[in-house]
Order: structure tokens, then C-alpha cells, then sequence
């Protein structure tokens, strides 16, 4: 269990309803809390008649919401202006203005699941992913709608869960943990794999077009020999 964890369902129990919002909306800007936790026990609490259930997730999705949207507006201001920066830097070359806008239209193509995912399933990427999303000028309505829609999930199930095994809701949050944490083991080994088999391809292209050549020169070896050959006789 987080070491913070007692102490901010201490927090939630006497502040009640402005407390989770302001613990959800920190999470959502980057501080390392455990909210699935949290939610858990807020729904705990919303079964025994403490808490609304109701406003507890209304309240939960739109402070995550909130959070997002700093966080993306952070990356679209700063982190746009860092690498139109190091763009600029023809000396060094660091980044190309032609990778950035490649960058860009890959996240633009891709990130959708990177967002949607984030918000529930492997929740310690979603402000980084918040950030990239800002930084890669990743359209408005397309972030607010992944967001909006992760959240939602990110939000009811571990309130449901909470609110339906009551006070067994500490092993509930231990199962939901290895959960993502198996989540993002698989993700990364799939990601892996997918490089791995990306490069092989690559490098088996590369050979097979420098047979190509290899074949192609020593036929234009061999018709040179020939009529050079027809030529003497």
C-alpha cells in the first residue's frame, strides 16, 4: 500500500468531497498519489450511506478532467516551444523541424489509445502522456474525447468496486495494482516485440535489395565479358 494512503483517507473522511477533488486534480498534474486506491475506499465509504456515489463520480471525473487539460495545456505552451527551440539550433542538430512534424502526425495517428489507455488501465503514464499530447499538438477535441471517455472508466470502476466489496476494498485495490502492473509489462514487451520485428524487416530488406544489385552487377559483369569475347572473334 502507498505510504500516503492513510492519510489521505483520513483527509477524505474529514473534508469530505472538496478533499477528493483536490487529491484527484494533483494526481491528474503529475503527483505520484494513488487514487485507484482512493476511489476505492470513497466507494467503501458511499456503501455504508458516507459519501454520495453518484457525486463522488461526478466529482472525480471532472477533477481528473481538469488536470488533463493544465497538463496538456503545459505541453502545448512549453514543451511546443522547447522543441520549435532546439529545432532552430541548425548548429547542433538536435531535432529536425521535418522529424518534429513526423513525430507529430504519428501522435496524431496513434495517441488515441495512448490516452484512452492511460486514464484507467495504466494511470502512472497519464500525465506524461498528458504533457506529449500538449507538446505534439494533439488535436483539442480528439484529446478532451479520449480523455473524457478513459476517465470515465477510470473513475466508475474502481468506485463500483469499492461500493460493491465494501470493506474488503484493500485487497480489491492489491488485485487492481497487479493488474496494471501486468498491463504495462505487456504493452512494453509487445512494443519490443514490435521494434524487434521492425528492425528485422528492415535489415532483411536492405539485404535483399543488396542482392538485387549484387546479382544485377555480376550479370552486367558477365554480358561485358561476353561481348567482349563476341568481339574478338
Amino acid at each position: 500500500m502507498n505510504s500516503f494512503l492513510p492519510t489521505l483517507i483520513s483527509w477524505l473522511q474529514e473534508a469530505g468531497y472538496p478533499a477528493l477533488w483536490l487529491i484527484i486534480f494533483g494526481a491528474a498534474l503529475g503527483l505520484p498519489l494513488p487514487i485507484s486506491l482512493i476511489l476505492l475506499g470513497a466507494g467503501a465509504f458511499a456503501s455504508v450511506g458516507d459519501f454520495n456515489v453518484f457525486l463522488l463520480a461526478a466529482i472525480a471525473i471532472s477533477s481528473s478532467i481538469c488536470g488533463d487539460i493544465c497538463g496538456y495545456l503545459l505541453g502545448r505552451h512549453l514543451g511546443a516551444r522547447l522543441l520549435d527551440a532546439l529545432s532552430q539550433r541548425t548548429k547542433a542538430h538536435i531535432l529536425s523541424a521535418e522529424r518534429i512534424e513526423r513525430s507529430r502526425q504519428y501522435f496524431r495517428k496513434r495517441g488515441a489509445w495512448a490516452i484512452f489507455l492511460s486514464r484507467f488501465l495504466i494511470s502512472a503514464l497519464g500525465s506524461p502522456i498528458n504533457l506529449l499530447a500538449g507538446t505534439e499538438r494533439y488535436p483539442w477535441r480528439r484529446f478532451l474525447l479520449y480523455d473524457a471517455s478513459g476517465e470515465l472508466l477510470g473513475a466508475v470502476i474502481p468506485l463500483a468496486l469499492g461500493f460493491a466489496f465494501g470493506a474488503s476494498w484493500e485487497a480489491v485495490g492489491d488485485i487492481l495494482g497487479m493488474i496494471s502492473l501486468f498491463a504495462l509489462a505487456l504493452l512494453t514487451t509487445l512494443y519490443l516485440f514490435y521494434l524487434l520485428f521492425k528492425q528485422l524487416r528492415r535489415s532483411l530488406e536492405i539485404q535483399h535489395i543488396r542482392a538485387q544489385r549484387h546479382t544485377a552487377m555480376l550479370i552486367a559483369t558477365v554480358v561485358s565479358v561476353q561481348e567482349e569475347s563476341d568481339s574478338l572473334l
